[in-house]
């Protein structure tokens, strides 16, 4: 039975606290106590016209709630609160809500669409709700319907569809749903707001139209509607037909060669005349059409060609009007966009569409763009410069070095002086277009680089000098600092140019990452990443003492912020900021000293007094600075090796909450690989804390609240811990184990056409593999009968993997590498084991062919433990 809670959800909206307060408890409270009469309740006050808007508004929003949540748990949790309940009140509820689609209130009419697609998320994937679709088309195809009820129900529809699965509505429904959206969309619509509702329907609904796409009437008329659309009045239906288009290039790219003519008019006359918001979007449907042609040249086998009958090369045919489309676009910039990370305007975006369009035809687009720069280049108007110098900028990235080389060496000298120009958004560009010619141009290691003996001094100076401009620019000086710095890695007797300048460098950085006027824009983060890279390529046997010196300014400066005073949150978070940064440098420089014994001692000379800071800055309780510090000290393991274990009794308790924080899972992720780095650092002087390590990420993996990213790095330190401790790893097998089987039967449900799922897949593969081997080398010398029970099910999942096409690299390393280990540890008695391995050995056939020596190095080791445990008589 529904109750009257008007009041009470008027009252929850009080300003007064305690009114508020109170009205919040009674309204818990009825839902704690009556979940089906609560639920009941808000969707009566939805529906009641009678009612103030206030109070529908905010039953609408509650109800929501009530069915949905972002944490996975908590939604399962919700969704399974619905499923129990009575049938017969779901009933009433649904009416009510299909009834609240006519009213004339939108805020209410608006969120009862939402809560019906929450309902239908969840009922119609279990075949419940069966007459919903058709209830919802009624209202579209009976003449007499209002025009509300029909925005309302599109809107409906569409949520609907972001909510399911393709796989969940039957082709007839499918095609009924898109009959009525792309009705909604027609020309003859005359009500603005329905035929925009049925365009963000269309754009939710595609994902369902892959049949009717393959039919070449119905997706003819599906693409009149949407062109049709985006000639609209309505300027908000113009981007939503564009959106749709933009999602039909990724999506249907493979037909959509007989539109293009039209598209190309459609999009090029918005570029140019349009609002901003629908030119974006044009802009938008090159950039996606570029994205999938890059993924097929990707994929595209040279000597085969073979998919080359996918590629229908609309870029290239398009290229010598779409260039000077674009580079027009680079004129219309803000006065303003520098100084707003969060700005997107059509130069920007016409600048992107112009690097994407750089990388998918290449030398191509040289002679088509070089013309605009020459001509802008040293205009007096600052536009027209910074337009001409984001180009450059652009379009490094695709072309040949043979083709850019001589461009970029004649312009490079006219760039270090534009860093002198007048305008600030001119600096700024051409410090961004500088640091993408020393990430693209400058690879001193392959040979060639645009910088050289001769101009190096020249380069630095003026980048050091632009590091006192204006914050905006300072950032991007960085960035180029940066990936020069970067560019004299292991480039062998070319970093010796570098090292002279690099304590000037470091100096600037400090000096740079203190200023008080960057405190709005990235400058100080920015300045200690490029420290960090400065100090990361480097070379140690020249730079030893540059970086030793610099070991104890960065520690006082972390010490500095300990003593900070924090009154405010934004206070807490600027401390948290600068200690993470400072963190972050110290990680790279104790990696750095450590990484070669001649210079360790430096490290291991203030061991004590860096452990204490690390252990002081845990105590701020920030996530970030938790992250960093845990790398930090991950690195001071590795470096102290078994003189770790001094600190140990004082930091187990911050590992013990790290690897307990689900909620900032990164943090308890990296806590996780701090194990490992602990695990090598001590060996079994680990021993007495294992127990309790062991029994936190037994429950961390069975967690259903932990993020699933941090479960394969649990796996790796189960092999970790087994390899420290070795045969005392007994006691924990019959969990661990168990573990790594059910693990390896997830992987081979994981659906690969989900990118993201792959590379989850790929890193639970690894780090199973990773486990196996570090139990097997563990109990090799004492104990290897323990894991004989246990081969049979590894074999099986390698099998499963061996047959994987195509594999990831890393992946292909762990299982070949686990192979061995099994052989070497269980010699002949996988004998009879290996019979049914087929694919293993072409696995091991493979890796052996492999171009990476690595691979090939551990895949000989393989193949020589295979051929003596089968040379062994038993």
């Amino acid at each position: 039975m529904a109750l009257e809670i008007t009041q009470y959800l008027l009252s929850a909206q009080s300003p007064d606290a305690k009114i508020r307060n109170d009205a919040e408890t009674i309204l818990g409270q009825f839902r704690d106590q009556n979940l089906p009469g609560f639920l009941l309740s808000l969707s009566v006050e939805l529906s009641n016209e009678g009612k103030p808007t206030e109070s529908r508004r905010l039953a609408g929003i509650v109800l929501k709630n009530s069915l949905d949540a972002k944490e996975v748990t908590r939604k399962d949790q919700l969704v399974q609160q619905w499923v129990a309940i009575d049938i017969s009140f779901k009933s009433q509820i649904k009416n009510f809500l299909l009834t609240t689609l006519g009213t004339s209130v939108a805020e209410a009419s608006h969120t009862a669409a939402q809560v019906v697609a929450k309902i239908a998320s969840i009922e119609i994937p279990q075949k419940e709700w069966p007459e919903l679709v058709g209830l919802l088309l009624a209202n579209m195809t009976q003449s007499d319907r209002p025009a509300l009820l029909k925005q309302a129900t599109l809107e409906t529809l569409g949520y609907i569809c972001e909510e399911i699965s393709n796989e969940d509505l039957m082709q007839d429904e499918v095609n009924a749903v898109l009959t009525a959206v792309v009705q909604g969309m027609n020309i003859t619509e005359q009500n603005p707001e329905v035929r925009l509702a049925a365009t963000r329907a269309l754009y939710n609904a595609l994902d369902f139209a892959r049949t009717n796409f393959e039919n070449e009437m119905e997706r003819n008329y599906i693409m009149k509607v949407v062109c049709d659309a985006a000639l609209a009045k309505e300027t908000e239906i113009r981007q939503a037909a564009f959106e749709c288009l933009v999602s039909i290039a990724s999506t249907y790219y493979e037909v959509l060669e007989p539109y293009m003519q039209r598209i190309f008019e459609l999009t090029s006359n918005a570029v140019k005349g349009d609002e901003e918001a629908v030119a974006l979007q044009a802009v938008e449907f090159w950039s996606s059409i570029c994205d999938e042609e890059l993924e097929i040249q990707d994929y595209e086998v040279p000597e085969s060609g073979d998919s080359s009958a996918l590629h229908s090369h609309f870029i290239q045919k398009a290229l010598p009007t779409l260039v000077p489309l674009l580079l027009e676009t680079l004129l219309k910039q803000d006065e303003d966009q520098d100084q707003d990370d969060g700005i997107w305007n059509l130069a920007m975006s016409g600048g992107t569409c112009l690097g994407l369009v750089a990388r998918t035809v290449g030398d191509d687009i040289v002679p088509l763009a070089m013309p605009f720069i020459q001509t802008n280049i040293s205009k007096t108007d600052w536009r027209s410069r910074e337009a001409a110098t984001y180009a450059f900028g652009s379009i490094l990235e695709g072309p040949s070095i043979e083709k850019l080389s001589p461009m970029v060496n004649s312009g490079l000298e006219f760039l270090l002086n534009a860093m002198n120009d007048e305008n600030s958004h001119v600096k700024d560009t051409t410090a961004w277009t500088l640091s993408r010619i020393f990430e693209l141009l400058h690879s001193p290691a392959t040979g060639f680089s645009v910088v050289t003996p001769a101009n190096l001094q020249r380069i630095l100076g003026v980048l050091l000098e632009s590091m006192k401009d204006a914050p905006h620019v300072a950032e991007k000086v960085c960035g180029a600092i940066y990936f020069l710095a970067q560019g004299y890695e292991d480039a062998g007797p070319s970093t010796s140019l570098f090292t002279p300048y690099i304590p000037n460098i470091l100096n600037s950085l400090i000096v740079t990452a203190d200023r008080t006027d960057g405190s709005d824009s990235k400058l100080r983060s920015t300045s200690y990443e490029t420290l960090n890279e400065v100090v990361r390529c480097s070379n140690l046997s020249e730079t030893a003492q540059i970086i030793a010196d610099l070991l104890p300014v960065i520690m006082s400066k972390l010490d500095q912020t300990l003593k900070l005073q924090v009154v405010s949150s934004d206070d807490r978070e600027k401390q948290g900021d600068l200690q993470a940064s400072l963190c972050g440098v110290l990680q790279v420089i104790i990696q750095k000293l450590s990484s070669e014994d001649k210079t360790k001692h430096v490290i291991l000379h203030v061991a004590d007094q860096l452990m204490l800071l690390f252990l002081r800055v845990f105590d701020c309780r920030s996530s970030t600075v938790h992250e960093e510090a845990m790398l930090a000290i991950g690195a001071l393991a590795y470096a102290t090796g078994p003189e770790f274990g001094k600190y140990m009794p004082e930091f187990y308790k911050y590992l013990e909450m790290g690897l307990q924080n689900f909620a900032e899972y990164e943090v308890c992720a990296i806590s996780v690989g701090v194990v490992g780095d602990i695990c090598r650092a001590l060996d079994d002087k680990i021993l007495p804390y294992c127990d309790k390590i062991m029994e936190l990420l037994l429950k961390d993996l069975s967690s259903g609240e932990l993020h699933r990213s941090v479960k394969p790095a649990i796996f790796s330190a189960f092999g970790d811990i087994a390899l420290a401790i070795g045969e005392q790893f007994e006691k924990y097998i019959n969990y661990a184990l168990p573990m790594m089987q059910s693990a390896s039967e997830v992987c081979a449900q994981i659906d690969n056409s989900d990118e993201e799922m792959m590379d989850y897949g790929n890193q639970l593969r690894r780090s199973i593999f990773e486990a196996y081997s570090g139990l097997l080398q563990g109990f090799k010398n004492s104990k290897a009968q323990l894991m004989l029970p246990h081969a049979p099910h590894l074999l099986q999942f390698l099998e499963l993997v061996a047959k994987d096409r195509p594999r990831d690299e890393t992946v292909s390393k762990a299982a070949v590498a686990v192979l061995g280990d099994l052989a070497d540890a269980l010699g002949s008695n996988i004998k009879i084991m290996f019979k049914d391995c087929s694919n293993c050995t072409e696995l091991l056939g493979e890796c052996l062919q492999s171009d990476d020596e690595q691979l090939k190095e551990t895949a000989a080791w393989t193949q020589g433990m295979i051929g003596r445990a089968f040379s062994v008589s038993g």
